[in-house]
């Protein structure tokens, strides 16, 4: 599905939600605002916000008529939108904790939030500039990471599985496992995340741990199996991803489903997986840094986000499933009924989601990550060149040593 027949068909939708009594702001988008919200109080105050966000996790217009969130939100409320990107919760956390940043909306995944809260990084937020969130479903509300709901509001929900090129993958190989991740048969045709929360709980899936783990035994042999994948690994990745998988630069990677429905949207030859062993079910969410300097209008921003319309078209143009029940029941029949987006109750039963780890757990998993990347990469293959290559040099040496014997003999 192209995202030019999605908006179409969104278009279509949006006009039935237009009911002039029950709201008051008209986008000009033919998608209407609710009117229990003044969104021009702070259209006269010269106010921008700095929005940090995932890369490829926003809907924006790149020329293709596509919703643009920010855009929007600018046009609507007259306050200004400093958008920038991050790659991983951890790059997110360097940059909270590393002090100067002026971040006044931040979207980190579940366990972020958990540990983001536990070092008193976030404010608390005011639900009475928040109306939308009534309209998140109930199962999202007072989640394991903010059981008070006081400092986030669920943005988009997912689960990680494994997108891999149906032309460069064996049918007979079992895809459905994340055992295939380690087959040596498709040696530098692996990519892997770069982040360290995935990377770790894939291993342990595939191990038969649990993702949250805090045994130093498991997570010790957790590395030395990603210490074995590193032979085989072309690359670890985050957005590159894109270019690689899209351009079948390499057959299969561990990835997140909402990503994977663009990039198979892009490229008919990719196909996506869930492994049968279970995998991470995540959620993102929108907080506000503490000490942030607008936090009303980052509020603001948040409901804004959470509107039914701006919801739909944001998990449209992104792929990923949106917690906002309204927004969910305005999606197109074909999204809503799609189980890599939105899988069955039976589907998730194996699933697991993150919990904040323990700091000394974190920084043993910060440890052996780092031993694994530094680690030095050489492949049976090369081990073998190697051999050959000192071999000869050494047979090189002996014979030039016994020519200038031999030499040295004759002239005396």
């Amino acid at each position: 599905m192209k995202k030019s027949i999605l908006r179409l068909i969104s278009l279509l939708l949006a006009a039935l939600f237009l009911t002039v009594s029950a709201y008051a702001y008209d986008s000009g988008w033919d998608i209407p605002y609710s009117d229990n919200v003044d969104w021009k109080k702070y259209s006269e105050d010269n106010i921008t916000i700095n929005v940090y966000n995932w890369g490829e996790y926003m809907s924006v217009d790149t020329g293709d008529g596509s919703f643009d969130v920010n855009a929007e939100f600018e046009k609507l409320t007259g306050i200004g939108v400093n958008y920038s990107n991050f790659a991983s919760n951890e790059e997110l956390y360097a940059k909270l904790k590393s002090g100067g940043s002026t971040y006044d909306i931040i979207i980190p995944s579940d366990y972020m939030v958990s540990r983001l809260i536990k070092e008193d990084l976030l404010e608390k937020l005011d639900y009475s500039n928040i109306p939308n969130f009534s309209k998140i479903m109930e199962r999202y509300k007072n989640p394991e990471y903010d059981p008070t709901n006081e400092y986030s509001v669920p943005y988009m929900w997912g689960r990680i599985g494994i997108i891999y090129n149906k032309t460069m993958v064996d049918e007979e190989d079992n895809v459905h496992s994340w055992d295939i991740l380690w087959n040596e048969k498709y040696a530098n045709n692996i990519l892997m995340f770069s982040n360290s929360r995935d990377a770790f709980a894939i291993t342990c899936i595939k191990l038969g741990y649990s993702v949250n783990t805090t045994d130093e035994n498991e997570l010790r042999a957790a590395a030395q199996a990603l210490k074995e994948q590193k032979l085989l690994v072309q690359a670890y990745v985050m957005d590159e991803i894109y270019d690689k998988m899209g351009g079948g630069e390499a057959a299969l990677a561990p990835y997140y489903a909402g990503d994977s429905i663009v990039m198979m949207e892009d490229n008919p030859d990719l196909e996506f997986v869930v492994p049968d062993e279970g995998t991470n079910l995540f959620v993102d969410a929108m907080c506000i840094p503490k000490g942030a300097r607008n936090k009303a209008a980052a509020e603001m921003y948040i409901n804004f986000v959470t509107e039914t319309l701006v919801a739909r078209e944001n998990s449209i143009y992104i792929g990923y499933s949106v917690p906002q029940q309204e927004a969910f029941d305005a999606l197109p029949e074909e999204i809503r009924e799609d189980e890599i987006i939105y899988p069955t109750p039976e589907e998730i039963l194996k699933d697991e989601i993150y919990v904040a780890l323990p700091e000394t757990t974190t920084k043993l998993i910060d440890s052996l990550w780092t031993s694994i990347l530094s680690d030095v990469k050489f492949s049976p293959w090369m081990t073998l060149v190697m051999l050959i290559i000192v071999i000869g040099l050494t047979i090189i040496i002996n014979v030039r040593r016994e020519i200038k014997k031999k030499n040295k003999i004759e002239n005396q």
